[in-house]
């Protein structure tokens, strides 16, 4: 469960990565900043990683990890569904920018959730494993030469997966210490 939350989160962010500038560029008439856009994108991710660093540590990690995955999809979806539709340059924008604000909540939150699953004596082997099928996926996506709406639709779903599997490890208590 754990692998799945991980590989189906981080294949959709590194999707993402490689299909952000030409989603942007799809829909506008002119050439969009990208280095401003970019730095938009960090700035978000940062204020995700700041606002989970703002919670109250009474509570749980995987309490916070499910709603900022469903944020996540949500934002892809709506990325997705403006593809298939106006192709809304403000959507897609916005939309990437609540998808970095997730992945920046993210990180801190998965990295303390997997802290608490797995042996420190096991992490290194553990954490490799977790690799191969977010690799696979990732490859999957990139090399099926899929459009732009399906490849971020399929992302979409991938992160409502990561909620399931959130769901399934949060409904096991006496494994996260809680």
């Amino acid at each position: 469960q754990e692998s799945s939350a991980v590989a189906a989160f981080e294949s959709s962010m590194y999707v993402f990565v490689f299909n952000w500038t030409p989603a942007l560029d799809s829909c506008s008439s002119t050439t969009p900043p990208h280095g401003l856009i970019f730095s938009a994108f960090m700035m978000a991710c940062m204020c995700g990683s700041s606002v989970f660093n703002l919670l109250d540590e009474s509570i749980s990690p995987i309490k916070v990890l499910w709603p900022v995955c469903l944020a996540a999809a949500l934002s892809l979806g709506a990325v997705a569904a403006s593809l298939f539709t106006t192709y809304s340059e403000a959507t897609i924008f916005f939309g990437f920018l609540a998808f970095e604000a997730c992945v920046g909540a993210y990180f801190p939150c998965v990295s303390t959730v997997k802290s608490q699953i797995v042996p420190e004596e096991a992490r290194a082997g553990v954490y490799n494993v977790y690799r191969v099928p977010l690799n696979l996926c990732v490859v999957l996506l990139l090399l099926g030469d899929l459009e732009l709406k399906t490849s971020f639709a399929i992302c979409s779903t991938l992160l409502l997966t990561s909620v399931i599997a959130i769901a399934l490890i949060g409904a096991q208590p006496r494994r996260i210490g809680q």
